[in-house]
């Protein structure tokens, strides 16, 4: 397991900034010989406290603009439910997240889809079928202040 100290913290911070940052930059920014940095990297990669790189994509430009977080509950709660549930949600393109949770209900989606009429079909053709839903409630995202997601 790495150890994440104050300079390993520093590299995934930059990393998290930009992961396509040349090691010679991401050296530089936290103070590092170049050799010593990637060292440093190769060992949170081999640790797995960095899990890969992604891309950071502008969903306006890719037409998926409309996002929305819904909450929903189910009205059975075993195992057989949520999995029938997860597994109708796997095969839904529009869904990026979908996160068990606690409280009143037990899932919280991420939906982007290109609009308004597009969202409604979603809403009525995969949630309106999906098997146990007894309760939806969205939340249209007007703007994102912060967004730390790649």
């Amino acid at each position: 397991m790495a150890k994440v100290d104050r300079i390993n913290e520093h590299i995934l911070q930059e990393l998290s900034r930009d992961g396509r940052i040349s090691n010679l930059e991401l050296a530089e920014r936290v103070g590092l010989s170049p050799s010593a940095c990637l060292r440093r990297v190769q060992e949170l990669e081999r640790a797995k406290v960095i899990s890969g790189y992604r891309a950071v994509l502008d969903r306006q430009a890719m037409g998926t603009g409309f996002v929305t977080y819904i909450g929903v509950g189910l009205a059975d709660h075993s195992k057989a439910a949520q999995l029938a549930f997860e597994q109708a949600m796997d095969q839904a393109p529009e869904v990026v997240e979908c996160h068990n949770i606690t409280g009143t209900i037990e899932y919280l989606l991420r939906v982007e889809c290109a609009d308004l009429p597009r969202y409604k079909r979603f809403h009525a053709d995969v949630l309106g079928t999906a098997p146990h839903v007894t309760a939806i409630t969205t939340y249209v995202v007007m703007d994102s202040s912060k967004d730390m997601r790649a």
